[in-house]
């Protein structure tokens, strides 16, 4: 039976010629900046933050600062078109650069070049979409914001020169993820920036005729030939109607669990997610649960608000797990002193070997009906899918626990249990830590202000 039901879960299923996963930013930025070069007509891109003071490679002497090289390509090329779409918002809450945002900067003055700011939504409500679309022949979407404090390579070390802002601020490792599709399913999503656009700025853009084929030089396909589906949160707001697809793709995928779920989440809030949880892992059989979720939280009203709701959800759904079919893991990466941790920025989450699901939504109750965000998910229907599915996420799980793909594969196959597996390959410096009772310090109901920064609706 399938899961994905356009109208229902999803805004459409659109076929994607090549479809890939792109683990952190380092390996994203370098696939983006092939993409670009290549551009002829168009590149879109929304955003939750965006700052061109970053470089896309930054570890290559040649590299410039996004905006200007993207100011670059439209002086070579006299057709080529570039839009930013940034939520109002980042000019105060994000961490990039607010007076380009506000005031402009020096390659934004151009006429082939737009820079605006989206300010339709609701009160404290964001924009939080992070995609690329170029020429409606390649879409990037997922958790990666083109602004500082997102770029680093797999390895994560505990200190990288590269890992810092433009003005010298050496910041913590960081893991995200980013899918890349090719073909209708570009365009499709193409569709869906131009309609955040005509709704932010009142213009509408029309859509690129030509398609030609931008996929990086180096970039395996993980999926050829397949169906992607596209889901999205929209806030009611004044003419604009809600949508609400993420949150029922979310309850209609963890329904379809079987053997297990695996979850990526920056943040791990959401009311209805831990309901689910609770009454799954409350019954006699069920999916492995297992959930990877930063422990620390670098801002201050995310510390209150994100990680003390999030610590009161993980004791909700630890007591229901009478089997133990539970675990919450934080990566970390061995440091001079003691481990380091991996802030986790990622929001995945692979149901069996079935249901794959990359996007900007997290796991928190303003994902699900407050903020904008856009999901991607394949559902696998046959041999060769599935496999693609098992196999990212073992890819995934040996990049935290530093073993080869071959080894966690064979571990979680000869266990038959995909958290045994884990454990058994979980015993080196780099590797998955268990929150231990006394990590989870929140209250017992939600904290004062919850219901205005973590809202299930607008207000």
């Amino acid at each position: 039976m399938n899961v994905l039901k356009p109208g229902r879960n999803c805004l459409r299923r659109a076929a994607a010629k090549r479809v890939a996963v792109i683990v952190d930013a380092a390996n994203y930025y370098a696939r983006l900046e092939q993409a670009l070069l290549c551009s002829t007509r168009s590149i879109l891109i929304l955003g939750w933050d965006f700052d061109g003071r970053i470089k896309l490679c930054p570890h290559l002497a040649n590299c410039m600062p996004l905006g200007p090289f993207l100011r670059s390509l439209v002086e070579e090329r006299h057709d080529l078109e570039i839009r930013v779409l940034v939520w109002s918002g980042a000019v105060v809450h994000a961490p990039g650069d607010p007076m380009s945002l506000l005031l402009g900067a020096s390659w934004q003055d151009h006429p082939r070049i737009t820079l605006r700011l989206d300010g339709h939504h609701p009160l404290y409500a964001s924009h939080h979409q992070k995609l690329v679309v170029i020429d409606d022949s390649i879409a990037f979407v997922g958790g990666i914001d083109l602004t500082v404090e997102r770029w680093d390579r797999c390895s994560h070390a505990e200190s990288d020169r590269f890992r810092s802002t433009p003005d010298g601020h050496v910041y913590r490792p960081v893991h995200d993820l980013q899918m890349v599709v090719e073909g209708d399913a570009a365009a499709a999503i193409g569709d869906v920036a131009r309609e955040r656009w005509r709704v932010a700025t009142g213009r509408t853009l029309e859509a690129t005729k030509m398609r030609s084929d931008l996929w990086p030089r180096d970039l395996k396909a993980d999926f050829t030939d397949t169906a992607v589906g596209i889901a999205r949160t929209i806030p009611g707001w004044g003419q604009t109607a809600f949508v609400g697809e993420i949150a029922t793709l979310t309850e209609d995928i963890l329904a379809a669990a079987r053997h297990s779920i695996y979850i990526k989440a920056q943040y791990f809030t959401s009311s209805k997610v831990r309901q689910f949880l609770s009454r799954t892992l409350a019954a006699t059989h069920g999916p492995e649960v297992v959930i990877l979720v930063r422990k620390s939280s670098p801002g201050k009203l995310e510390r209150v608000v994100m990680g003390a709701n999030r610590d009161r959800v993980m004791r909700h759904i630890r007591r229901a797990d009478r089997h133990n079919r539970l675990r919450f893991y934080y990566p970390v990466v061995a440091g001079k002193e003691r481990a380091c941790e991996v802030l986790v920025h990622s929001k995945l989450v692979i149901i069996d070997d079935r249901i794959l699901r990359i996007g900007s939504s997290n796991l928190n109750n303003r994902s699900m009906g407050l903020d904008t965000e856009c999901d991607l998910v394949i559902e696998a229907f046959d041999s060769q899918q599935r496999h693609a599915i098992s196999e990212l996420r073992d890819r995934l799980l040996a990049e935290h626990l530093a073993v080869s793909v071959d080894r966690i594969s064979a571990a979680i196959a000869e266990n038959g249990s995909l958290i045994r597996g884990i454990e058994q390959c979980n015993r080196n410096d780099r590797g998955l830590r268990p929150f231990a009772e006394t990590d989870l310090d929140g209250p017992v109901e939600p904290i004062f202000g919850t219901h205005i920064l973590d809202p299930k609706r607008p207000l």
